[in-house]
């Protein structure tokens, strides 16, 4: 099973507007979200790395 990055991102944005109390838990919360959604975004947005193709040596190369 693959992460839904992009519906994880929305949900935690989401838990983000509803904690907009001026308290310090609500304020600890945020900040710690803003870690999640930019972690989440980086995560959604990662390119698959490219593999490194070899291709064999002409035979003149090998001599060489």
């Amino acid at each position: 099973m693959t992460s839904d990055f992009s519906a994880a991102r929305v949900h935690l944005e989401r838990a983000y507007y509803y904690l907009r109390g001026d308290d310090e838990t609500s304020r600890s919360a945020c900040d710690t979200l803003d870690l999640l959604i930019e972690t989440v975004t980086e995560a959604q947005h990662k390119r698959p790395q490219a593999g490194v193709l070899e291709f064999p040596q002409s035979p003149a190369r090998q001599a060489g």
